[in-house]
């Protein structure tokens, strides 16, 4: 049927975005005396969430720093369920919980490895690990807020954790895998990279003030404004160490997921604290 044909056409990545997970972003997460903070962020990320409706993805890939890090590997969350909250942060109640698509997970876990990108199978709690819960780390909660966590049913996700001892190259080649694996899985596929910027815009903890942040959100702002996320290439790591970057690596993948043929477009960024926050959203063109 010519609707059938259809869906089959518009099957793998249909929808792309860098969101950040500072907290911030979610107004009900702001305390009292913070409530002038991340008014950007927060309108740029409502216009994310809208196009991610739009697109009516079945699933989501979530590529977060702030899960598990696995020396010399990267990593795909296996358990069956997800489970978060922003305590740490808030009093508010800003709780979410998820599921896995396994089916997804595991077919991104073995064409990493098998595209020569070492990668590990996590899961935590429970031993059938069908039916475990993973906690939710907040580079994850904070985008699913408005990226299909609070749906009923939520879109399954499948969360990927970077390795930042690896090279930029291999990040690159292992957004393009999991591509592949959401072309080859017949389903619509969001890519989402969870990245916050430079954090050390001011003097204090927990990172200290160093002008290579500001440089760097630049020169990030610039080259998603343009649409070149491949120029991520030419950022020195010297720069990547002293802006205390949160995002290159993710946003590398990303890079590799959507590849030369998509249109981006830059909504927001600011610096509301220590930290820089940069949303964008990205089509195929």
């Amino acid at each position: 049927m010519p609707g059938q044909e259809r869906e089959t056409r518009m099957a793998g990545l249909v929808f792309g975005a860098i969101m950040p997970h500072g907290h911030m972003a979610i107004p009900e997460a702001v305390g009292p005396d913070d409530r002038e903070l991340g008014h950007a962020t927060q309108q740029a990320m409502s216009e994310i969430g809208r196009r991610f409706d739009a697109a009516k993805p079945d699933a989501t890939i979530i590529v977060t720093p702030h899960n598990v890090h696995v020396e010399g590997h990267m990593a795909v969350i296996t358990a069956g369920k997800l489970s978060g909250s922003l305590s740490n942060w808030t009093n508010e109640n800003i709780e979410l919980q998820g599921a896995t698509d396994l089916a997804l997970a595991r077919a991104s876990l073995d064409a990493l490895n098998a595209a020569g990108i070492p990668t590990v199978g996590v899961s935590y709690g429970g031993n059938d690990s069908a039916s475990a819960t993973m906690p939710m780390d907040w580079a994850v909660l904070i985008p699913l807020w408005y990226a299909g966590g609070r749906t009923e049913p939520t879109v399954p996700v499948v969360v990927v954790c970077p390795a930042r001892d690896m090279s930029p190259e291999t990040h690159i080649k292992a957004g393009q895998v999991l591509a592949q694996v959401a072309a080859a899985s017949g389903k619509r596929v969001a890519f989402i990279g969870s990245s916050d910027q430079g954090h050390a815009h001011r003097e204090g903890p927990p990172y200290g003030y160093h002008p290579a942040a500001a440089e760097y959100d630049n020169r990030i702002v610039d080259i998603v404004r343009r649409n070149k996320l491949g120029e991520l290439l030419d950022i020195p790591s010297e720069l990547l160490s002293n802006a205390k970057a949160d995002s290159f690596w993710q946003m590398l993948m990303l890079h590799g997921a959507l590849g030369d043929g998509w249109q981006g477009e830059f909504l927001s960024y600011e610096v509301p604290t220590y930290f820089g926050m940069l949303c964008a959203a990205y089509q195929p063109a």
